[in-house]
C-alpha cells in the first residue's frame, strides 16, 4: 500500500510569472527555487509553458504555470471556494498583517477561528492567500481521535438532506 509522506506541491495557473514572483518572493518571502520551461507536453502537443516554484520551510512548494498561449480566465472565488492557507508563527501574522496593508495589498483579518488565527490576501493572480498561526488548543482542535470529526460530518449530511 502506498504511503504519502507529504505535499511536495501544489500547482495552480498564473498570468504573469515576474508579478507571481513579485508577491510569493519579495512580499510573502518564499525564495523562488526553480523555474523550467516546458516546450511540449507528454501527449506531445506543443507549448509553451513556463513552470515555477517557491519553497516553503519545510520543504514543500508552491508551484504556477503561466501559460502565454492559454487564456487564463480566472473565476472570482468566494473565501471558501477555493484558497491557499499557510502557516506562519504569531510574531509573523502580525508583521504581514502589517506589512500587506503598508504595500497597499488588499489585507483582511485578523480572524479568530478558535484555534486558528488568520488573515488574507488576493496575489495578482486572484488567489485568496490565508496566513494562520496555531492558537493554544490547536493540536487537540484538530486529534481526530478526541474531536469527533466523522461524527460532524455525519450530523451534517443527514441535515442537509433533511432540508
Amino acid at each position: 500500500m502506498p504511503h504519502i509522506h507529504g505535499l511536495h506541491h501544489n500547482a495552480y495557473r498564473c498570468r504573469d510569472s515576474e508579478a507571481t514572483r513579485q508577491f510569493y518572493e519579495d512580499f510573502l518571502e518564499l525564495p523562488l527555487a526553480e523555474a523550467f520551461e516546458i516546450n511540449e507536453t507528454k501527449s506531445g502537443r506543443m507549448t509553451r509553458v513556463l513552470h515555477s516554484f517557491y519553497q516553503m520551510d519545510d520543504g514543500s512548494f508552491l508551484a504556477f504555470f503561466e501559460a502565454p498561449d492559454q487564456p487564463f480566465e480566472f473565476k472570482v472565488q468566494h473565501d471558501f471556494d477555493l484558497h491557499i492557507a499557510l502557516e506562519v508563527d504569531e510574531a509573523t501574522l502580525q508583521r504581514m498583517l502589517a506589512k500587506g496593508k503598508a504595500a497597499g495589498i488588499h489585507t483582511r483579518g485578523i480572524a479568530d477561528h478558535g484555534f486558528l488565527h488568520s488573515i488574507y490576501f488576493r496575489d495578482p493572480n486572484g488567489y485568496v492567500i490565508e496566513l494562520t498561526a496555531k492558537m493554544p488548543g490547536h493540536d487537540s482542535a484538530m486529534d481526530r481521535a478526541i474531536n469527533n470529526a466523522r461524527g460532524k460530518l455525519d450530523q451534517w449530511e443527514a441535515a442537509k438532506h433533511s432540508l
